[in-house]
């Protein structure tokens, strides 16, 4: 059996996902690593005029860890809102609907982390 080894994956080597109303890059899952991680560079625009909203949502085995990179946003949850600003660091609890927009002028990025390498098997 081969040793796992230490690499690099660059942002342009991640696969997008079709999310709606955001940008959605999947940097490491299963396919990438030992199958217990999953991270994700998430872009969220500056709302227009008309854009629908997302839909609260959940993962009902494993708790999701957000941190915010640039931009400002809201996160919604079962528990209110709270503000985001770079830095900030947000876990939210298996099971717990939520949802995460862009309250500033300038995008929302954010690095999303799961304890699970394949989050379609999961919530």
């Amino acid at each position: 059996m081969e040793e796992p080894v230490a690499r690099v994956i660059r942002l342009e080597e991640a696969k997008e996902l079709k999310l709606s109303g955001r940008k959605s890059l999947e940097i490491i899952s299963a396919k990438e690593s030992a199958g217990t991680v999953t991270l994700r560079h998430v872009e969220i625009p500056v709302p227009s005029p008309g854009d629908q909203r997302r839909s609260p949502h959940s993962h009902s085995d494993c708790e999701e860890c957000i941190h915010v990179l640039s931009g400002r946003g809201l996160l919604s949850t079962d528990d209110g809102d709270k503000a985001l600003q770079p830095g900030d660091t947000a876990i939210i609890p298996p099971g717990e609907l939520h949802v995460t927009r862009n309250t500033g002028d300038t995008p929302l990025v954010l690095l999303c982390f799961f304890p699970l390498g394949d989050l379609n098997v999961h919530g």
